[in-house]
């Protein structure tokens, strides 16, 4: 009898010492425990599946030593996982499949591979397709609820652009040009500059560009009108460059020195054109001013989801 309590007072003992799990936080209808906060620190130092799009939102080591904001990352992430539940977003195993087959391929694997590599870093491969199907669901809420609603105009991108970049210009000028060539071929450069003076000096009098350019060009490849091309100003040397800016529509240059010959200028055409320096950069200025603006956003979507949502804080 006495061997029988002492028994019973042995398991009861054992039964009340095992720990019982905190719950740390409720979001809805989930729960965050002591354990989860664990568990997540561990994914964190060991590099685990971890979504990094609600990572980005976050200092990493400071997730690692600050426990109130670890708690509030796992309130973001049962905020967001409460939302795609109750718009019925649903990834069927057909395509978290395809996801993991792209994801293989990309590292170079096949999906035996992606297995063994999986459980050399002690991932179950179930987990891993539980951590892909969950990675897609929010990717598709979040394009719904956040990406979708991003644009970025030409408008922004320059002027981050002309506030970040302070030496350069935004927009220049293209030219489309009429010209009136006297060769250096034909007598030399100082005779065909002569020739070029006289026909300047007829421009000053009145007499129409189109009219004098098809009497006198000794352009090889004329055509009517005496048209020359389209320019950035920035196409041409300084000497040039200096004498085109300064002319507006319809306007006419003096006679200007270039290697072939001298040249009269006719401005048909002038307009404002984003720069070559621009051009270059305008799709990573329109990532980063993606990613920049998708953080907002997705803040600001998440702090009026958390307001909408039942959250307490043990």
């Amino acid at each position: 009898m006495i061997s029988l309590v002492l028994s019973l007072c042995t398991t009861i003992s054992v039964v009340f010492a095992e720990p019982v799990d905190k719950i740390v936080a409720v979001v809805n209808d989930d729960i965050i425990t002591q354990s989860d906060i664990i568990n997540f620190k561990s994914k964190l130092k060991k590099n685990g599946l971890v979504d990094e799009a609600l990572l980005n939102m976050y200092d990493k080591k400071k997730l690692l030593t600050d426990e109130k904001m670890l708690i509030d990352y796992l309130i973001d992430e049962k905020t967001i996982d409460s939302e795609i539940r109750r718009l019925g977003l649903a990834s069927p195993i057909e395509q978290v499949e395809a996801e993991i087959r792209n994801i293989a391929q990309s590292r170079g694997f096949d999906r035996n591979q992606l297995k063994m590599a999986l459980k050399n870093q002690g991932v179950a491969y179930s987990d891993y397709q539980d951590f892909v199907r969950s990675s897609l669901q929010r990717q598709t809420l979040l394009q719904k609820e956040v990406t979708s609603k991003i644009k970025i105009s030409d408008d922004e991108v320059n002027a981050y652009y002309i506030a970040n970049f302070s030496t350069a210009k935004a927009l220049i000028f293209e030219y489309t040009l009429a010209h009136i060539l006297f060769l250096n071929s034909n007598g030399g450069a100082s005779e065909a500059y002569n020739r070029a003076k006289l026909v300047s000096d007829k421009l000053a009098q009145g007499i129409p560009f189109e009219t004098l350019a098809a009497q006198y060009s000794e352009d090889p490849q004329f055509t009517q009108g005496g048209l020359f091309g389209t320019f950035r100003v920035s196409d041409f040397n300084k000497d040039v460059e200096s004498v085109i800016s300064k002319l507006n529509v319809a306007e006419i240059s003096p006679v200007v020195k270039m290697p072939d010959g001298s040249h009269i200028f006719k401005v048909l055409k002038k307009t404002l054109v984003p720069s070559p320096d621009l051009e270059a950069k305008r799709e990573d200025i329109r990532r980063k001013l993606l990613s920049e603006n998708f953080k907002r956003q997705f803040r600001n979507w998440l702090t009026q989801k958390r307001r909408d949502s039942y959250i307490r804080i043990n």
